[in-house]
């Protein structure tokens, strides 16, 4: 009888998968918000590296808005993945800048993991600065989803506070 038990106990903790969730949780929230100074109409791409990880946040053209001088806070909200993108890229060692700046991106790091956000909003809430020289947005992201190849989705996904910019204030 007793091995019997040992066996069914056996082939029970075998059976069981953790999965091949390898990412339990995503914080960015010491890491500053960078970009490569292409901040426009356009595209807006933003960036955020924490050693061998990046948080890529691609507004839809026009989202940045320059505000109202005068208005205390204008906001905008952005869907995912519908009108603005967001990914979660791990590498295989640390990445900098350049990889995302360069013209020709480095060879090294490579992306070893890229899960994209499938449900999500960014809400931007944009101000003017104190000496009425630029315009400061506050970028959020609100219900993020990100959800790996194997269905598996990330759980404590501490990135509500995305990062702050700001715009020049157009004369």
């Amino acid at each position: 009888m007793k091995k019997l038990v040992c066996a069914l106990s056996f082939l029970l903790f075998a059976a069981c998968s953790d999965g091949d969730l390898q990412i339990e949780t995503i914080d960015f929230d010491s890491v500053a918000v960078d970009n490569c100074g292409d901040l426009n109409d356009e595209i807006t791409t933003l960036f955020k590296i924490n050693g061998d990880e990046a948080l890529i946040l691609t507004l839809q053209s026009g989202v940045l808005q320059k505000g109202i001088v005068g208005d205390t806070v204008v906001t905008t909200v952005s869907t995912i993945p519908g009108q603005s993108k967001l990914v979660y890229r791990i590498f295989s060692e640390n990445v900098s800048k350049n990889y995302f700046c360069d013209e020709i991106p480095p060879v090294s790091p490579v992306v070893t993991e890229e899960i994209d956000a499938e449900d999500g909003m960014v809400i931007i809430e944009t101000t003017v600065n104190a000496d009425s020289t630029a315009f400061d947005h506050a970028i959020k992201l609100s219900e993020i989803t990100l959800v790996n190849d194997a269905g598996e989705r990330i759980t404590d996904l501490t990135i509500n506070d995305f990062g702050e910019i700001s715009t020049p204030i157009d004369n």
